[in-house]
């Protein structure tokens, strides 16, 4: 395997194979800064200039500012199946005081599965995660290999953001008693904050912030702190959702688009008390990973929405119009070959996981 150092990226130093890109923005720097990786899903900076990436069937990898790379010990055991495995990956805001690392994951249990987020204490070599504890299961699960859901993301307060799908159980998605097809809300610790919308409602999961979702693959906050998800619609109507504590999204009731065999979904497109999305796509993209950028190299992108396609192999870019959203870019590149996350790193440059090539690879302007 190969591995086109890190540091050559942090100094400006042009990678070996490095290729030249179009955009709407002018030509683009893509190089490949990890490769030979077995179906990578999530990514996630350090503040020394390493990297932490998450392959699905359950390894971690921490490639340091250096070039290193080694398979972290102390990893939870996943169930590797289908779209579950070892999924996304956090790094908290005082992870320099902490050194905490943040996994989410499909847990066995039994013959079912539940998606289910632990954390552990990354070593102060890199090489394993220490006193590695769940913290949130989805239990009991199901099983199926679909719709696992799994992004996190840290609140601006520290609590942490988890999606979770509904696992292919669609009235899951409506039941409060239940947290399929929700965004769960947790502190640090996995207890629920006492500001959770249904956090003193005795026949809800008091984790639930939002109720209603499908298959929600993308999670970030955006400049104001206001949290977005990218989620699966099924045959059309993938959508992108502004999530406010205690909304509904409508999944099953209400939807865009088809059910897979064709029929017509719930009610229709509407219904009063249900969210619309801000922005749908018809035909589907399978929308994954999301990045809102707040400072990138490109300026002319600051604010936009990136979305990875797992259908398409592209990279959607929106932008704010108004109240909306408008997809005025799709970032079709050999390299965009099943797009599973996009992050911006800490330089301002966009970092994008492709699956089907096993590669990590770093989008900016020539020479940056």
């Amino acid at each position: 395997m190969r591995f086109i150092f890190l540091c050559l990226v942090v100094l400006g130093a042009a990678p070996l194979d490095a290729a030249t890109r179009q955009s709407a923005a002018g030509p683009l720097e893509v190089n490949a800064v990890i490769d030979g990786l077995d179906t990578p899903w999530g990514l996630a900076f350090l503040p020394d200039g390493g990297v932490l990436v998450t392959e699905r069937g359950g390894r971690l990898l921490h490639v340091s500012a250096e070039g290193d790379r080694i398979a972290v010990d102390g990893v939870p055991e996943v169930r590797a199946s289908g779209q579950g495995g070892l999924l996304d990956v956090l790094v908290p805001q005082d992870f320099a005081r902490s050194r905490e690392i943040f996994l989410s994951y499909s847990k066995p249990q039994g013959s079912s599965a539940g998606t289910a987020v632990g954390v552990g204490r990354l070593s102060e070599d890199g090489s394993r995660l220490e006193t590695f504890r769940v913290i949130f299961e989805m239990a009991p699960g199901t099983t199926g290999g679909r719709h696992f859901g799994s992004r996190l993301v840290e609140a601006p307060d520290g609590t942490l953001f988890v999606t979770i799908g509904e696992r292919g159980d669609r009235p899951a998605a409506q039941d409060l008693g239940r947290t399929q097809g929700s965004v769960l809300r947790i502190s640090r610790t996995g207890g629920i904050p006492q500001d959770n919308p249904f956090a003193e409602q005795p026949d809800a999961r008091g984790e639930i912030w939002s109720f209603g979702h499908r298959n929600p693959q993308g999670a970030a906050l955006d400049g104001a702190g206001q949290l977005w998800v990218a989620e699966h619609g099924a045959r059309g109507g993938d959508e992108v959702n502004l999530v406010r504590p205690g909304a509904n999204y409508g999944w099953p009731v209400i939807a865009y688009g088809r059910h897979y065999s064709g029929a017509e979904i719930g009610e229709g497109t509407a219904k009063p008390g249900m969210e619309q999305p801000v922005h749908f796509w018809d035909p589907s993209i399978a929308p994954s990973g999301l990045a809102i950028l707040k400072n990138p190299m490109v300026s002319e992108w600051s604010g936009d929405f990136l979305v990875g396609s797992l259908k398409f192999d592209l990279i959607s870019r929106l932008e704010r119009q108004g109240n909306g959203l408008s997809e005025v870019e799709r970032l079709d590149w050999p390299e965009t070959a099943r797009v599973r996350d996009v992050r911006e790193a800490p330089d301002g440059s966009i970092w994008f996981v492709s699956e089907d090539r096993g590669a990590v690879y770093r989008v900016a302007p020539a020479g940056k």
